[in-house]
């Protein structure tokens, strides 16, 4: 009789441990999730990028709203109007060689050539004969007057695509005594008459 209870006992004690062995078995691949399928990635500031990649990777990205000043910019700096095409001033240089047919400038004058840097990240071309500049002096006064120069010259006109990024130039004659200190406007014809323009700040190197 005591051997039959000791018996009992080991085969109780027993039955737990069959249990938990057979739950460790279960097959843990049914619960494992399918992995996500990694998303293509695509530089949209790559200026040499494909432009039809960059329509299709790009034109809908939303950047998140964010205030920007569309005074007291310094020549280098960006400015997006609300289609997406951005502007920044690079620099303004004297211009001291002249094509055959140049205007030179009287003496008291600096020709000069302001040259910008335009990125289309809408979703439509953009026409660059809106664009157009008025240059100011900084120091006391003083308006430059457009002219252009033959060499070297890539004036703002034509249409800017989706994705591309151009360099262009206008050129400008000022009075010496208003120095070398200077402010650009960047002006855009539209139908918005909401469109901001944007003053960057710099000095003729």
């Amino acid at each position: 009789m005591r051997r039959c209870a000791i018996a009992a006992l080991i085969l109780a004690a027993s039955l737990p441990l069959t249990a938990c062995s057979g739950s460790d078995n279960k097959d843990s691949s049914k619960d494992a999730k399918p992995k996500a399928a990694g998303k293509t990635s695509f530089d949209c500031d790559d200026p040499n990028g494909d432009q039809a990649a960059w329509v299709e990777h790009c034109a809908d990205e939303k950047p998140a709203p964010a205030e920007q000043s569309s005074t007291g910019l310094a020549f280098g700096k960006t400015y997006t109007w609300p289609d997406g095409l951005k502007v920044s001033v690079v620099d303004a240089r004297e211009v001291t060689k002249f094509g055959e047919y140049d205007s030179t400038p009287d003496p008291g004058e600096t020709g000069f050539r302001v040259e910008l840097k335009l990125t289309n990240t809408g979703k439509a071309a953009a026409k660059l004969d809106d664009l157009s500049l008025i240059v100011e002096g900084a120091t006391n006064g003083g308006e430059a007057a457009t002219t252009t120069y033959e060499t070297g010259s890539d004036p703002l006109e034509g249409r800017l695509a989706p994705g591309m990024t151009v360099t262009k130039n206008d050129d400008s004659v000022l009075g010496t005594k208003y120095g070398k200190k200077i402010v650009v406007t960047v002006q855009r014809s539209s139908e918005n008459f909401d469109l901001e323009f944007p003053e960057f700040s710099g000095t003729i190197q």
